[in-house]
């Protein structure tokens, strides 16, 4: 079988390249994002079968069906070491059924309590392999530094990702005082003796596109690799390889809903995702395409509701667009950047287009589509948001009705599947654990407003302690060990930069002289 080569979204990467190098890449030349040439399909038959396999094998049979250029034993390797006992529950994405229409696909059993542990389980080990494989192979001799930029929890699962694996650092920026205590204790606290964590002065896009910026500095990168023998790679979304495993839990889990007799074999379902950079919901696009019987995508927003607003008129606009920090702070974006794949693929892969787009969202902050693509988009995707208030009102129901909690984020996306829903069954993705978000999920649950000051008793506990309440009088614990035992562990990275290019790129450097 021919391998599956990799082209990018901007038309910059003259010759199509490899599974491996898009991976080790990260972001093409010229700053587009990679894609497969060609996009594999599955039947019906052949997706619910799956059920029958261990979670870890059925992301194996779907990476190889995008016969990437691994042995088919190093692709079992990779995902039985990527899905195993570092997950809390031995299905790892299980799925909890509130009705018999409402399925909620629980994606943050993994070590850092996040839907991005689902694929920085899996995306460091690729990446390990394909950096050792091309060494061996001499189309390398550097090391690697992955810079990411996280609203929140791609940091902590990509650092617990890549920690103490060879020929790799890792430095993770985020927005400081943009993301939850516990968010905080998570990156500050890290273990390991390659990784790095910077607060940046300003918002998560403040974090994306300063990074972007370093990414595509030619000078700078030329000095790394000459004098450092370091290439910059990404663990954020736009690389590829993270996108991947998100593509198999949807597959996965329509297997899985057909399995347990919750969807008929055939049936459609729809899919609400809380959206934010845009990736968990274009994965779900991908499985459609792939053959998953999915009918419509709920894309969830917060108040930060430009994708939503792009998708129900076609112009993407963030000129006069306030940004809101939200009780849920991953979804706080307002530049998305796996949007850029989505036109790529609903403009029958033009890059002169997408290259244009990006130019105007670069140089105006705004662009609009073409009509035939805009009919295309609305094919697929109907986006809606829930402002705090909602999210808050959607906690508190949820559990009162159900004895089931959510964070802010999955109530986001709860909230807007309700409004949107019709008659086919929805599985809404959940993206963290209620405990990421402590403090917002007890107001929430008391029926305060959002902002609200904690009562004084509450106020003086940890998040740990403040967890641990909540998990006592709700009966929805225990609460993960790695959000438990945060306390106890020394805060080992405090320092705060600017967010712009010669700021991120001192540190940088800084890191390496270590």
């Amino acid at each position: 079988m021919a391998e599956n080569r990799y082209i990018d979204t901007r038309g910059n990467v003259t010759e199509p390249v490899s599974f491996r190098q898009a991976v080790v890449d990260g972001l093409a030349d010229g700053g587009g994002l990679y894609v497969p040439e060609t996009i594999p399909t599955m039947t019906v038959e052949e997706i619910i079968a799956l059920a029958d396999l261990p979670y870890a094998q059925r992301a194996a049979a779907i990476y190889k069906r995008f016969d990437v250029d691994f042995a088919d034993e190093t692709v079992d390797r990779i995902m039985a070491g990527a899905y195993s006992t570092n997950f809390d529950n031995e299905a790892i994405c299980p799925i909890t059924s509130l009705d018999e229409n409402t399925h909620i696909l629980e994606l943050w059993h993994g070590p850092t309590s996040a839907f991005k542990d689902m694929a920085l389980q899996c995306l460091p080990r690729c990446f390990a392999q394909s950096a050792a494989e091309l060494r061996s192979e001499g189309v390398l001799d550097n090391e690697f530094l992955i810079l990411v930029a996280t609203s929140g929890d791609t940091g902590k699962a990509a650092l617990e990702g890549f920690r103490d694996r060879e020929g790799v650092k890792i430095g993770v920026m985020y927005p400081d005082g943009g993301v939850s205590d516990i968010q905080f204790k998570q990156m500050a606290t890290q273990a390991g003796d390659n990784v790095r964590v910077w607060g940046v002065r300003g918002n998560f896009d403040d974090c994306q596109t300063g990074a972007k910026t370093v990414f595509g500095d030619a000078a700078f990168n030329a000095q790394l690799a000459e004098q450092n023998k370091v290439a910059l790679s990404s663990a954020n979304s736009i690389n590829w390889g993270r996108l991947m495993p998100q593509i198999v839990y949807y597959i996965s889990s329509y297997a899985q809903l057909v399995h347990d007799g919750k969807v008929a074999p055939g049936a459609p379902i729809d899919v609400c995702v809380p959206t934010g950079n845009f990736g968990n919901i274009l994965a779900a696009w991908y499985a459609k395409q792939m053959g998953t019987p999915i009918d419509m995508l709920f894309c969830a927003s917060n108040e930060n509701r430009v994708l939503t607003d792009f998708i129900n008129t076609g112009t993407y606009d963030i000129t006069d667009r306030e940004f809101v920090l939200t009780p849920s702070p991953s979804m706080d974006i307002l530049v998305s950047s796996n949007l850029e794949r989505q036109l790529f693929e609903l403009t029958g892969r033009n890059p002169e287009r997408i290259r244009e787009w990006m130019r105007q969202q670069k140089a105006d902050k705004r662009f609009k589509v073409d009509p035939d693509t805009f009919a295309r988009l609305r094919a697929d995707f109907v986006g809606d948001s829930a402002d705090s208030a909602e999210c808050f009102e959607t906690i508190k129901d949820v559990y009162e009705q159900h004895g089931y909690l959510l964070d802010p984020h999955s109530a986001v996306a709860f909230k807007v599947a309700q409004r949107l829903r019709g008659e086919n069954p929805v599985l809404v993705a959940s993206t963290a654990h209620w405990a990421k978000f402590g403090e917002n999920v007890y107001r929430a649950l008391q029926g305060m407003a959002p902002g609200a000051p904690l009562p004084a008793d509450i106020a003086q506990l940890t998040g740990c302690e403040l967890n641990a309440r909540i998990a006592e009088v709700t009966g929805c614990g225990p609460v993960p060990a790695g959000l438990a035992e945060l306390d106890s562990r020394p805060i080992r990275f405090t320092q705060v930069i600017d967010g712009n290019a010669d700021a991120i790129e001192a540190a940088v450097l800084e890191f390496l002289a270590d």
